[in-house]
């Protein structure tokens, strides 16, 4: 076994006298752990480091791609939950497989467990780790954009108990906010995934807002906030706009105005 917490401490050096392939192979299967020490801080923060170094080649990408597309089904919370975060990184290299996409959409609106932190297992983040993958795909140009903005829409809309808590709001209103930048969403694409909410705010209640309509509201205005003040893709197109910025705000507006009519 190799000694994770000092590869750790040599600034994720890989080890001599072992194949990449085999130390791969290792670190997937400490992704599962229970334990957020090993899980977090020694086998993600050293795929994400090697995955962003270049240190797997787009062979290796894909087969550990394809490991964790296979998590998305696992029967421990924590498997599932830092999965995207692993394809987030693969997917930022530019290494993409279209059938990846399918087993991530069904786990992600069907996920029941949205807690952000445990005090044992430490960050499952199942809404926040899944936003990173869905905003990494939707700058991919074989996925279609508006797939990602009706993604990211039945995720909020979908019954829950929870009362998203750890900024999930923000970094899934972050990655449609992403989606909505792409210059070949139509006007209509861009405005339409919307529908779904404002219909759920259709009815206001009596007895008071259900967890998934909070969460969608706050995560929407996060929407907002980027579409009128642009959106950091990366160091070389840190303000992009949207190209149908004025529609998408005068959506929102609509729909804010639906669900707090008070406001206006």
């Amino acid at each position: 076994m190799t000694d994770w917490a000092q590869v750790r401490a040599d600034g994720f050096a890989v080890p001599a006298g072992r194949p990449v392939d085999e130390l791969v192979t290792e670190l997937s299967a400490m992704l599962r752990s229970p334990d957020p020490l090993i899980r977090d801080a020694q086998a993600y923060s050293t795929l994400a480091t090697w995955i962003g170094n270049g240190v797997l080649g787009p062979a290796e990408l894909r087969a550990l791609g394809d490991d964790m597309v296979g998590r998305f089904a696992d029967s421990e919370i924590q498997a599932r939950t830092f999965a995207p975060l692993i394809l987030d990184s693969i997917v930022s290299q530019g290494v993409f497989e279209p059938s990846w996409v399918p087993p991530f959409e069904r786990w992600y609106v069907a996920e029941e467990d949205l807690r952000g932190f445990d005090p044992k297992l430490g960050w499952l983040h199942a809404v926040a780790h899944g936003s990173d993958l869905l905003g990494a795909l939707a700058r991919v140009p074989a996925v279609e954009p508006v797939q990602m903005l009706r993604l990211g829409i039945g995720r909020l809309l979908t019954p829950t108990e929870y009362v998203l808590r750890d900024l999930e709001d923000d970094r899934l209103g972050f990655a449609l906010a992403v989606a909505l930048t792409r210059h070949d969403l139509s006007e209509e694409d861009a405005v339409g995934w919307l529908d779904p909410a404002i219909r759920a705010f259709g009815t206001l209640p009596a007895a008071g807002f259900r967890p998934e309509q909070t969460n969608t509201l706050r995560t929407l205005r996060v929407v907002y906030l980027l579409a009128d003040h642009g959106v950091r893709l990366d160091d070389d197109h840190p303000n992009a706009q949207l190209p149908h910025r004025d529609q998408v705000k005068s959506k929102l507006l609509d729909l804010f105005r639906t669900a707090t009519p008070y406001y206006f």
